[in-house]
């Protein structure tokens, strides 16, 4: 099975690694969006959008891997947990003068209790689904993210009282969220879209003005960079998860529970601590997702979000947390993102022309020996979201039939934290 081995060359290996996808990546997008025509602006903001969604995507990744490539539990209720955590931190910190009220709490105690709640909501998941494995335990976890997602859309808490205090979900409608806490950094009034910058903002934007970057995009840059300093505080958590007696039970518990068993431990409580840790980092990370965008509402936790992050998984390799970054970085540039930008390069350089109205009429074209039907109607823009799941489907297959394991899977595991050649070489010496 595949893990990172800790410390020494592979962990320099892993570092050099992610440094240069992110580069090589950084590299195909600058060059895609030199071709669209895009100024400085456009491509600092093409590059802001594909950090974010990396390193989004990279947090969830790695809690699915925790679960899933860890310990073997088959959560596809991903998204549930995400909408436990974004909605507990809108209403215990969403300002109780909004239309639907929260309690007005700090964020970062927002926050928290939307991250335990989260891990609460884990717990009692996994409570029913402990005799259960494969894809009995999957139905179980959909089943429940589907329940959450459903209460909260219900008009029953679109907006209801508790100890005499005013809170709601928005039910359909969603609710709003705290004001982006990056905006700290450079406004005065952080919460007032007209606020003037403060003196250290007004200086950047200054600067960045001279370069022809928009404001918004440097506010938009801090908040990946502190998306990516996430992604390194999970990934360096799970790696010391991973090394630690308990990460050496949780590989026994994937690869033979009753073995685990056997030895004397406690299976079903390292299930539950992990489902609960696991959960957690799935509500942090639908936190950060969400809290830009100043908005959320039930539509966001659609079943299609958990199917993402478990391609981005497959992907990157299922008990690899380097695999679980590159997997997460890989899907959303690659495969989220890169249906549109192939759109908008073929429309910026072949004369497509008007999509038809069917697609029997696109492939009727292919018989006179004219494409451009076909493209213009795939490249549509009610279609390309279409691509996206012909893309992922078309990848799936290929991981499925010629590398199951993923791109960093089945590397060599070890079951020492430090590395036990060095050592008896030091003991050689001395």
């Amino acid at each position: 099975m595949s893990s990172e081995t800790a410390g020494g060359t592979d962990g320099r290996n892993d570092a050099v690694l992610l440094l240069g996808v992110a580069l090589g990546l950084y590299a195909l997008f600058t060059v895609v969006s030199v071709l669209l025509g895009y100024d400085l602006n456009g491509i600092v903001n093409t590059l802001r959008r594909i950090t974010f969604l990396s390193a989004i995507y990279a947090i969830l990744v790695l809690a699915l891997n925790l679960q899933w490539g860890y310990a073997g539990l088959f959560n596809i209720g991903v998204a549930g947990f995400m909408a436990v955590g974004v909605y507990t931190m809108a209403m215990l910190s969403t300002s109780p003068t909004s239309t639907f009220p929260g309690l007005g709490l700090p964020l970062p105690i927002g926050i928290l209790g939307g991250v335990l709640a989260a891990a609460l909501l884990g717990v009692i998941a996994a409570l029913p689904a402990l005799r259960l494995r494969g894809d009995y335990l999957a139905i179980v976890t959909l089943a429940f993210a589907e329940i959450i997602r459903r209460t909260y859309r219900s008009p029953v808490l679109e907006e209801f009282s508790i100890a005499g205090l005013d809170l709601g979900t928005g039910g359909s409608r969603g609710m709003s969220l705290p004001e982006n806490p990056i905006r700290i950094i450079f406004y005065q009034t952080p919460g007032d879209p007209a606020s003037d910058p403060s003196a250290l903002g007004a200086a950047i934007f200054d600067f960045s003005s001279g370069l022809g970057v928009q404001p918004s995009v440097v506010v938009g840059w801090v908040y990946a960079i502190v998306l990516l300093v996430g992604v390194a505080g999970v990934y360096w958590l799970l790696m010391r998860v991973g090394f630690s007696p308990f990460g050496r039970v949780l590989k026994a518990i994937r690869e033979d529970e009753v073995v685990a068993r056997a030895l004397g431990k406690d299976t079903r409580w390292f299930k539950i601590k992990t489902f609960a840790l696991g959960c957690a980092l799935m509500g942090f990370g639908g936190i950060l997702w969400r809290l830009t965008g100043g908005y959320v509402a039930t539509s966001m936790f659609e079943p299609i979000y958990t199917f993402y992050i478990f391609v981005a998984l497959i992907i990157g390799g299922a008990g690899s947390n380097t695999g679980s970054v590159i997997g997460g970085a890989v899907f959303a540039s690659l495969l989220f993102q890169g249906p549109n930008f192939v759109k908008r390069l073929v429309t910026e350089y072949v004369a497509v022309g008007s999509p038809p109205n069917t697609l029997f009429d696109a492939i009727g074209a292919l018989g006179g020996l004219d494409v451009t039907p076909l493209v213009a109607y795939t490249l549509s823009d009610v279609n390309v979201a279409a691509l996206r799941l012909v893309l992922l489907g078309v990848v799936l297959v290929y991981l499925i039939q010629n590398r199951p394991e993923g791109l960093l899977g089945h590397r060599k595991e070890v079951a020492s934290p430090i590395d036990l050649g060095e050592r008896d070489r030091q003991e050689g010496q001395s």
